[in-house]
C-alpha cells in the first residue's frame, strides 16, 4: 500500500476539488491509502458527498492554511499546524511515501527542503514537471526552484531528470539537452557556457548538446536542462500558448455552418490529440532530491490532475526513484 499525504486545503478550488480527486485516486487503484490534511469539518463535508472507501482515507487534523502571500519561510516556521507542514511531517516521519499540495509553491519548496530534507549529496532540489511534446512527453528541470542555479547544479539536475525518464517514463537513455539561444557550444549566457562542458563530459547522462525553445515541443529531447527562471518562463508560456490554441481552434470550428459540420467529422481525432497537450494528464511537478517525494500541482488543479498526481507517487515509489538517485548522485570514487 502506497500512503500519500494530500493538502486538502491548497489551492483555489480546495477543499472540494481536492478531495474528490483523492477519492478518484481511490477508485482507481486499490494499492493507495490517502491522509488528507485540513480542517477536518470541512474535510468530512465533501467527503459525505462522494461516499469514498474511508478504510483507505485517514483525516488528519490542520486548522492552519499557508495563504499564497504569506513569506514561505516564516509560514513554515510558525504554522506548525498548516495542512502543509502536518503532510511535510508525515513523509519525514515515515508514515507516508509522498505528499502532494496545490498550495503556496513557496512553503511547499521550503517545506521540502526543511521538513523532508534533501539526499545526501544534492545541492538543491529541483521541480520537475512534464510536458508534452510531439513524440510524448519531456521532463523540464527546473521549472520554479532554484533561479540562481550554478554548473554544478545544472549537472545533478541532468543526472536526477535522468533517472526520472528511465524509471518512471521508461525512456531509455533519456536524450538530456541544456536550452539555450542557438545550437552552438559557444552561444548562451555565463551559466550556460560553463555547463555545457560539464554535461559534455558526464559519462552517465546522455547529453546530446543545446537546445533551442522552438525544439521543444518538437520532442528533441527528453530531459530540457535550465535553472528556474527560464523554466517557469518556457512552462507558462507553453500554458498560455495551448490554452489560446485551443480557443482559436474551437471558434475556428463554430463560425460557419460548414466548418461545424467539419468540427464533427474530426472531433473524434481532435479530442484525442488536444487530450495529448493537456497538462492535467501528467500529475504535477516533483520535487527531486528529497528523502522522500514531494509533488507540486497548479494551484488551479481540478479533480482530475489532482488524482494523476496521486497516481504518479505509486510509481515513483515502487522504482525507489529517491535510491537510485542516490546512486547517480554518490558514485564512489575509483
Amino acid at each position: 500500500m502506497i500512503n500519500v499525504a494530500l493538502d486538502a486545503m491548497g489551492g483555489d478550488n480546495a477543499p472540494s476539488e481536492i478531495v474528490k480527486g483523492a477519492v478518484l485516486a481511490l477508485n482507481e487503484r486499490d494499492d493507495i491509502k490517502i491522509w488528507l490534511c485540513g480542517r477536518t469539518e470541512d474535510i468530512k463535508r465533501e467527503l459525505d458527498h462522494l461516499a469514498p472507501d474511508m478504510n483507505r482515507i485517514e483525516i488528519v487534523d490542520a486548522p492552519e492554511v499557508i495563504e499564497t502571500g504569506e513569506a514561505p519561510v516564516m509560514a513554515i516556521r510558525r504554522k506548525k499546524d498548516s495542512s502543509i507542514v502536518k503532510g511535510l511531517h508525515l513523509v519525514k516521519e515515515g508514515t507516508c511515501d509522498a505528499f502532494v499540495s496545490a498550495g503556496s509553491s513557496g512553503a511547499v519548496l521550503v517545506g521540502g527542503q526543511f521538513i523532508v530534507g534533501r539526499i545526501k549529496g544534492v545541492e538543491r532540489p529541483p521541480l520537475a514537471p512534464l510536458i508534452p511534446t510531439e513524440k510524448g512527453v519531456a521532463l523540464l528541470i527546473d521549472c520554479g526552484a532554484n533561479v540562481d542555479a550554478r554548473p554544478s547544479h545544472l549537472v545533478q539536475f541532468a543526472k536526477m531528470g535522468s533517472v526520472y525518464m528511465e524509471h518512471v517514463i521508461g525512456i531509455q537513455n533519456p536524450r538530456v539537452a541544456i536550452v539555450n539561444i542557438g545550437a552552438e557550444e559557444e552561444k548562451g549566457n555565463l551559466l550556460v557556457k560553463e555547463t555545457f562542458p560539464l554535461l559534455k563530459n558526464c559519462p552517465d547522462i546522455n547529453f546530446t548538446g543545446s537546445i533551442e525553445a522552438r525544439d521543444i515541443p518538437r520532442g528533441d529531447a527528453d530531459v530540457i536542462v535550465c535553472e528556474a527562471f527560464v523554466g517557469n518562463v518556457i512552462l507558462k508560456l507553453y500554458e498560455g500558448v495551448g490554452r489560446t490554441f485551443l480557443k482559436m481552434i474551437k471558434e475556428g470550428l463554430m463560425s460557419s455552418a460548414r466548418s461545424k459540420v467539419g468540427g464533427l467529422l474530426i472531433k473524434p481525432a481532435l479530442k484525442k490529440t488536444m487530450k495529448s497537450f493537456d497538462a492535467s494528464e501528467y500529475g504535477g511537478a516533483p520535487l527531486l532530491g528529497l528523502n522522500g517525494l514531494v509533488v507540486k500541482t497548479h494551484g488551479s488543479s481540478t479533480a482530475k490532475e489532482v488524482k494523476n498526481s496521486i497516481i504518479q507517487c505509486v510509481t515513483f515509489k515502487e522504482q525507489d526513484i529517491n535510491r537510485k538517485i542516490d546512486s547517480k548522485i554518490n558514485i564512489p570514487e575509483e
